[in-house]
């Protein structure tokens, strides 16, 4: 049996196109290779995850919308996966609430399918709020800090 060695920018791409289209599921297939993405969304196969450590949940955003929507300022998952704050364990966080944030600086990683993935900044501002905790599953498009 051969190495299924996975396309990490073509999984982005299906993603983002199933972000861009509102389809809950797109599978793609070449050479004999499958990949399927989901939003896990009702009606998706749920595959359960270990619970994380006991951990302080965080204080709910003040900026959170009265919907229940993404706050303004929110940095989203782009992925599913599990985020940590920090590079390994012990470490210090990349950032903590009140900290002043750059364009493109990594803020926390996600790991999807064993591979550390660093999420950056999407603009320049002030950490206000972390709306997960480390060792948390996150899923796609979930707000993951709020950054103004």
């Amino acid at each position: 049996m051969s190495k299924f060695d996975v396309d990490e920018a073509l999984v982005r791409k299906l993603a983002g196109l199933l972000k861009d289209t509102g389809l809950a599921e797109i599978e793609f297939e070449s050479e004999g290779k499958r990949i399927r993405v989901n939003t896990g969304a009702v009606g998706a196969m749920q595959i359960p995850v270990a619970a994380a450590p006991a951990a302080a949940a965080p204080a709910a955003p003040a900026a959170a919308p009265a919907g229940g929507g993404v706050p303004a300022g929110a940095l989203t998952s782009p992925m599913v996966g599990t985020a940590y704050l920090a590079a390994e364990p012990g470490a210090a966080p990349f950032v903590k609430a009140g900290d002043r944030v750059n364009k493109g600086q990594t803020v926390l990683i996600i790991e999807a399918m064993k591979v550390m993935n660093p999420i950056q900044a999407p603009v320049s501002g002030t950490v206000k709020d972390i709306l997960i905790a480390d060792g948390q599953p996150v899923e796609f498009g979930e707000a993951l800090m709020i950054i103004q």
